[in-house]
């Protein structure tokens, strides 16, 4: 396990713990965050046999993280939020030693082995000691959004209204390719012509080659950016959201999809139809409340922010017996 220089294993704060998968640490650490300002943040380095079989609690699994979390065990914290199947074993080994435990998403075992469960609400959990929210846990308020437009003044200066482009890539249930990829992007420089503003792009991890690559060659005569990795500069992604009128979503993420919607800007995700099982169920969800709709319509204005990590948070604290203090 690896955690900050100084971290003392009898640390009073709470404990942020994950598998370093980016997804995974910024749920945990967003609520972390918004339980404890001064929390720990722990990535879990998994052993053999444990890594495949977590987060089931077998013989020796007090080994499956190494020397580092054995001192944990010995002195853990008082709060233990993890996200994740490897943050689930660490947390329910944690909780046995008396820390309180609150889990991000499904652990597919018995949710009675922590003392909390967050889910989204697309997932089909349920029970007394679970926690649903619309979509995923993040940082995104107003603070973290105008930090952001500290950081990346310069993106404040493309001409407005900005259209930012947030790319993820297919999967099984959210189906689309380059060619519609291109298409969408030939709309946004349409659209940013005729109203004389800009579109800012930047895709993940995930995105396929040939889409990234779509992207820049449609988008190549409108004012703007394309971000496609490191090659391309730091990562503008915050201040693309913190300087957004329009966000445009692929459908694929609901981590994306979520920090998108946390801001105040209009938020449009193509493709929804072509998705099904959770995506869908979560997509429509968002549209019943009116803060996702289709590509295309006025950027004018602002929306209501969707915000879950503070409302969950709050719940966390008044079911732990935290309102006095961490």
């Amino acid at each position: 396990m690896q955690r900050p220089a100084g971290a003392s294993p009898d640390s009073p704060h709470a404990w942020a713990l994950s598998d370093g998968r980016a997804g995974n640490a910024r749920q945990a650490e967003a609520l972390a965050a918004a339980i404890d300002p001064g929390f720990v943040a722990c990535t879990l380095v998994p052993r053999a046999p444990w890594r495949w079989l977590a987060p089931r609690a077998l013989p020796a699994a007090t080994r499956a993280f190494g020397d580092g979390f054995a001192r944990v065990l010995e002195g853990p914290p008082r709060i233990a939020i993890g996200c994740g199947r490897q943050a689930a074993l660490a947390t329910r080994l944690l909780g046995r030693r008396g820390a309180r435990t609150v889990q991000v998403l499904d652990p597919r075992v018995d949710p009675r082995h922590w003392d909390l469960v967050v889910v989204p609400g697309h997932d089909r959990l349920r029970g007394a000691n679970v926690i649903t929210l619309l979509g995923s846990l993040n940082p995104v308020d107003d603070a973290w959004l105008e930090r952001a437009r500290v950081q990346f003044p310069v993106l404040g200066e493309l001409p407005g209204p900005r259209t930012v482009l947030l790319l993820g890539g297919p999967t099984a249930h959210a189906r689309y390719d380059a060619a519609r990829v291109r298409a969408l992007c030939g709309e946004l420089a349409a659209r940013a012509a005729a109203g004389s503003g800009s579109v800012l792009a930047t895709v993940s991890r995930r995105t396929p080659a040939d889409m990234a690559q779509a992207v820049r060659d449609a988008l190549s005569g409108t004012p703007g950016l394309v971000w496609r990795g490191p090659d391309d500069g730091p990562n503008p992604y915050p201040g693309l959201l913190a300087w957004a009128d329009r966000i445009v979503c692929s459908p694929d993420s609901v981590n994306m999809v979520s920090e998108a919607c946390a801001t105040r800007a209009a938020v449009e995700v193509f493709d929804v139809a072509r998705c099904d099982g959770r995506p869908r169920r979560f997509l429509e969800a968002l549209a019943a409340r009116g803060r996702i709709r289709a590509p295309g319509g006025d950027a004018a204005g602002t929306f209501e922010p969707l915000r879950e990590t503070a409302r969950v948070a709050r719940e966390v604290r008044a079911r732990l017996g935290l309102d006095g203090g961490t």
